[in-house]
């Protein structure tokens, strides 16, 4: 397997053994490396990887690099799968396989006050790859990448993908503002006019703010939950 190619602004960090690439990421931040890198493991049975940001606006806004990341995944696999495979986003961060779970994205920041410029912000990415046990209709709510007919999309490519699509919705965020990233994230959002449970409440998921909070209906009220409450951390 070659080693994976990144965009001119992005440089890559392998990571091997139990190392999380997400965690290593935010390690690597806390500790000033730059903006760009991507830290990645390919291991035979799952793709992870992760991307440090430097973000120059505050952490409320700054949580749109979440939904960017999730575009841009849809994006880089909608490019080397079969056209029948289809693409969902959760709103907090999960992916959506031809309707099935398969992996997620996570995201941490240096601090959680949403009006605070962080120091650095991480996306990850986890995809399985193929079912971990011998029966996988054990769990039929949730799938594998290449149990969906995407055996041959390869984890390298994939991941090169991912980083050059993420990094074109970033720069249309930066030139155009949130609202060409709120029109594609919406078509892709999993649940809008359903009832969902995420947080420990449950209602109608509407829609979402310009910050890409929650609107999430209960009864005559409607309750909104900040991106940032997906955050990981202490």
């Amino acid at each position: 397997m070659s080693d994976p190619t990144f965009p001119p602004l992005m440089s890559g960090q392998a990571v091997e053994g139990a190392m999380d690439p997400f965690d290593k990421a935010c390690a690597m931040a806390t500790l000033g490396c730059d903006a760009g890198t991507v830290t990645f493991n390919l291991a035979p049975n799952r793709l992870s990887a992760a991307i440090v940001f430097a973000p120059e606006v505050p952490l409320e806004r700054a949580m749109a690099m979440l939904p960017a990341c999730g575009i841009g995944f849809q994006n880089a696999l909608g490019a080397l799968a079969p056209p029948e495979v289809a693409v969902h986003l959760a709103w907090d961060g999960g992916i959506l396989i031809n309707g099935a779970a398969c992996g997620r994205l996570r995201v941490a920041a240096s601090g959680s006050d949403a009006a605070m410029v962080p120091d650095w912000l991480v996306v990850g990415l986890e995809l399985p790859l193929w079912p971990e046990g011998d029966d996988p209709g054990i769990m039929p709510d949730k799938t594998t990448l290449y149990a969906e007919g995407c055996a041959d999309v390869e984890p390298t490519r994939l991941l090169e993908s991912w980083a050059r699509h993420t990094l074109v919705w970033i720069n249309r965020w930066d030139d155009e503002g949130v609202e060409p990233l709120h029109r594609e994230w919406r078509g892709l959002a999993q649940g809008i006019g359903e009832e969902i449970s995420v947080l420990g409440q449950t209602g109608t998921f509407v829609g979402v703010d310009e910050d890409f909070g929650m609107l999430l209906r209960q009864g005559k009220e409607t309750a909104i939950l900040p991106l940032t409450r997906v955050l990981e951390g202490p």
